[in-house]
């Protein structure tokens, strides 16, 4: 029975599948409100309606991160899972049935107070420990409190952390594609831009051969710089993502720690993790228009002697031989 409930808890309130209960195309199964909560968080701008989305959408399967694409009716358009619906008022019904056994449940002991329980939480150092640390060991005069209370707070504490690590997760997961699509905008304006200079030089004699090998080798140098930074920061965007995502299996993990003190004895660590993965104030942000090329230009106005220094025009040079144009005129 305990490994059946396990299979019965939902990846986002981490509690039992509250019906009704709705498979993804994944075949992975969500509560309806928290398949909802986690749409609504990836799909802030859509119309809503009495807190629910009523259009068509995306979001990411929490538990495989496969894409889920609904339609106009939203999340209600899921097919529910009736056999999961069913197993789970069978389980219910079992459960209710059994008298309750009583369970062996480890708790730790002060390492001080080797015989002494970890019973409550001090506030001050934020770590949990025993009474008699409070009332002959090091946290005499800390504050205190009951480890309940702090467990209750630091659970959902951690639970909107996983929550919003997830949502964090889909937004940098849309940089990476937009990061892959800046990737193939730079290759589709190198060739374009290669093309062109290509054809310029093909005009001309053989003494124009040695200049335009030149010239394009200077475009193909720009484009393999901006496609290597562009790489670079696409791999470094995934390895952030990756890391996040083993932070929120192991957020997962410790939500179903059912032992308080091990699972305050976790969570500060955890917390410290979440606070530094949400942050990507650390990566670089492409600027706007790195994927243009077109300042490679070319005009051929030169006479045939001083073909051998010709080079592409500079923003200065353009802008000298506009205001020269304008002067004569």
């Amino acid at each position: 029975m305990d490994n059946l409930e396990k299979q019965l808890i939902c990846p986002i309130c981490l509690e039992m599948f509250t019906k009704p209960v709705v498979i993804l195309p994944c075949q992975h199964n969500l509560c309806r409100k928290c398949a909802n909560d986690i749409f609504q968080a990836s799909n802030p701008y859509l119309p809503t309606r009495a807190g629910s989305l009523t259009s068509g959408g995306r979001f990411r399967c929490p538990s495989c991160r496969h894409e889920v694409v609904l339609d106009r009716h939203g999340v209600y358009g899921l097919q529910r899972n009736l056999l999961v619906e069913n197993i789970i008022d069978m389980f219910k019904q079992e459960s209710s049935s059994k008298p309750v056994e009583e369970r062996k449940e480890h708790v730790p002991m002060c390492d001080v107070h080797e015989e002494e329980k970890i019973n409550i939480y001090c506030v001050t150092h934020g770590v949990p420990t025993c009474s008699m640390c409070k009332i002959f060991g090091a946290h005499k005069d800390c504050e205190v409190s009951p480890i309940t209370s702090i467990y209750q707070t630091k659970k959902v504490e951690l639970s909107d952390g996983i929550a919003m690590m997830v949502g964090n997760n889909d937004r940098m997961q849309g940089i990476i594609s937009q990061l892959e699509e800046t990737c193939r905008a730079i290759e589709e304006n190198g060739r374009r831009q290669k093309t062109m200079v290509c054809e310029k030089f093909d005009q001309l004699y053989s003494t124009l051969e040695e200049k335009k090998r030149e010239m394009s080798q200077k475009v193909t140098e720009e484009q393999e710089e901006k496609l290597n930074y562009i790489r670079s920061l696409t791999r470094k965007y995934g390895d952030h993502l990756e890391q996040s995502c083993k932070v929120v299996e192991m957020g997962i993990q410790t939500m179903e720690e059912p032992e308080m003190a091990l699972f305050l004895q976790n969570t500060k660590p955890l917390l410290k993790k979440i606070a530094d993965g949400t942050s990507t104030a650390h990566l670089d942000k492409v600027e706007r228009g790195y994927e243009n090329m077109d300042h490679f230009h070319v005009r051929f106005k030169k006479v045939l002697q001083a073909l051998r220094s010709i080079d592409f025009l500079q923003a200065e040079d353009e802008e000298a031989a506009r205001t020269g144009s304008q002067g004569s005129g």
